[in-house]
């Protein structure tokens, strides 16, 4: 079908059948506001901020649901206009808590930068809020109802990107919120803890827990010996907590940093993913060779494996019974670590950043405690370390190179792969490739190309050895849910897949920068696989450092003392 033309504010505007008006008029640089809409989620048209004129019609309408027709006439910029979108700030404001200074979104707000934007200095409506009560019973989020607009943002995250369904809204009028049913805490109802409607609010009605407190109280007890792990993801994401352009790879930077906060020893989570393929990969090379469960089921995502408890616990069996890397890690600080070391391991504080809030709820569960104690203490995000470099000060830009600590921050490119969605995938496949056939991968056929990208759901096959091993790959958990119907259905032909619980994998993490966007995943992944071809290592099973923990310490692969540290299991919750 042809274009449609348009005018919007006296210019002429070509568009497709079926764009919005909002969609036009950002195609030509013409900027409205909006709230509720999200680029990645859709319209509800629940806020009205968004609204314009269109010549000949009684009443404004709302842009980002409003498709373009032949030859309308659009004002975005009108004095109606412009009084109407004031006027429903206003109405949000009147009943919305007065506390900017001390909300954990001061300066990342929507609704504080579209007051900002419209120039609002009064509000004409007398003040009304609702004094609904504070939701901390989550390890992960924290709920502040008081706070919600009711754009239904996290509604949408929740019900159609992750189809968990956690939330909606409830009451009518005035006394609307969003919500979990039966105004239920977060810890009664079924939620993976996985964050994505942390980035999809645009206030802080809902945000991570912060745990910042318990880890400057760590820094500063010199009875501790405090070590810090930072996740795959974090190295292709802090840039843009800290005000650099998406993408940025601020690896030795993020090391310095965490250097001058006080942390002891700065290691690195990549050598536990490079652990994890080790681990992983010859838990399917077994399940292969004895006729076990298949298919393998990754286990890294700690928002997976709660939803997998929830919604399928009869496909469990099928998961891996490997601790994430962040849990390995924990573990393997607090024994093999703390016996190099010669520290007693009560007096070890470990912390991991992390680009999840789900890693909250899964450093408390109680089997991961493998050294007679939690196997990490905290986790914090992307979000809470960005908070705590600028509350001490730190110039990031002005800060030196430097590289992690050994002998836990040795890596290699597979496992910076770890990050963004089909790298666990590409990682084990380069190392039991090499294990099967027993030769080694010529570098030009070290990229699987075909589980990369953000596809949904992507199917390939690998040829080791005379044998096809069918795999798939899926991020965010409504993919999930289409992999597993067709497991229950007997229509899966694969034997090894890989899940992530959020779009893009962990470069979308709950707990990344506010803002991020599918753009903004495929940027970090992008940088992601830029550090992996810059590695002299790009295979896990060459990583040095695995090689002496297995020699020094767990003897093998699927040894007695690996499973005992290194691996788990899980609880159905039906």
């Amino acid at each position: 079908m042809s274009d449609i033309t348009l005018t919007i504010d006296g210019r002429t505007v070509n568009a497709a059948p079926g764009t919005t008006i909002l969609e036009a008029a950002r195609s030509v640089g013409i900027k409205i506001p909006t709230l509720c809409w999200h680029e990645d989620l859709g319209a509800p048209s629940a806020c009205r901020v968004c609204v314009v004129e269109i010549v000949g019609s009684r009443i404004l309408q709302p842009a980002c649901s409003y498709p373009v027709s032949q030859g309308i006439v659009v004002r975005t910029n009108s004095p109606v206009v412009r009084e109407a979108r004031r006027m429903a700030v206003e109405l949000l404001l009147a009943h919305h808590p007065d506390d900017c200074l001390s909300c954990a979104r001061n300066l990342r707000c929507e609704l504080q930068q579209l007051a900002s934007d419209l120039g609002i200095r009064e509000i004409r409506f007398e003040r009304a809020e609702r004094g609904l009560a504070k939701d901390e019973s989550s390890p992960s989020i924290v709920r502040d109802p008081d706070k919600c607009i009711n754009c239904r943002r996290c509604v949408e995250a929740c019900e159609k990107v992750q189809g968990v369904a956690a939330l909606s809204t409830v009451n009518r009028g005035f006394d609307s919120v969003v919500m979990p049913a039966y105004e239920s805490n977060l810890m009664d109802i079924v939620c993976v803890m996985c964050g994505q409607c942390t980035l999809a609010c645009p206030t802080g009605a809902i945000t991570e827990r912060d745990d910042t407190a318990h880890v400057w109280a760590a820094l500063s007890d010199p009875s501790k010996h405090v070590v810090v792990q930072t996740a795959p993801a974090i190295r292709a994401s802090l840039g843009e907590e800290l005000d650099l352009p998406a993408g940025s790879i601020v690896t030795g930077k993020m090391v310095a940093a965490l250097r001058r906060l006080g942390f002891d020893r700065v290691f690195d989570t990549d050598f536990t993913a490079d652990l994890t393929i080790m681990e992983e990969g010859h838990e399917l090379l077994h399940r292969l060779g004895s006729g076990g469960t298949l298919p393998l089921l990754t286990s890294c995502s700690p928002g997976w494996i709660k939803f997998i408890e929830h919604f399928y616990p009869e496909l469990l069996p099928h998961v891996s019974t490997c601790k994430s890397p962040q849990q390995m890690f924990g573990a393997l600080a607090k024994t093999y670590y703390a016996e190099k070391a010669g520290i007693n391991p009560t007096d070890m504080f470990v912390v991991s950043i992390m680009p999840c809030t789900a890693k909250k709820f899964e450093a408390q569960r109680p089997e991961m405690a493998a050294s007679g104690r939690p196997d990490v203490d905290v986790a914090l995000t992307t979000r809470e370390l960005g908070r705590m470099l600028r509350e001490a000060g730190i110039d990031f830009d002005c800060l030196p190179e430097e590289d992690f600590d050994a002998p836990l921050g040795i890596s290699t490119g597979a496992g910076a792969i770890f990050g963004a969605t089909g790298g666990v995938m590409e990682a084990a496949l380069r190392t039991v490739y090499e294990v099967v056939t027993g030769r080694e991968l010529p570098a030009e056929s070290l990229e699987f190309h075909d589980v990369r990208g953000l596809a949904g759901v992507k199917e390939t096959s690998v040829a080791l050895n005379g044998n096809t091993v069918n795999v798939a790959v899926a991020h965010g958990l409504a993919n999930a849910r289409k992999v597993l119907d067709r497991m229950q259905a007997g229509q899966a032909p694969w034997q090894f897949v890989e899940i992530m619980c959020c779009p893009g994998g962990c470069v979308g993490g709950g707990g990344q920068p506010i803002g991020t966007v599918m753009n903004t995943r495929a940027e970090r992944a992008s940088a992601l696989y830029a550090v992996d071809r810059d590695m002299e290592l790009r295979s896990s099973h060459k990583n040095p450092g695995v090689a002496a923990l297995y020699e020094e310490f767990l003897d093998r692969p699927l040894s007695k003392r690996s499973h005992e540290l290194l691996h788990t299991h899980y609880t159905p919750r039906r």
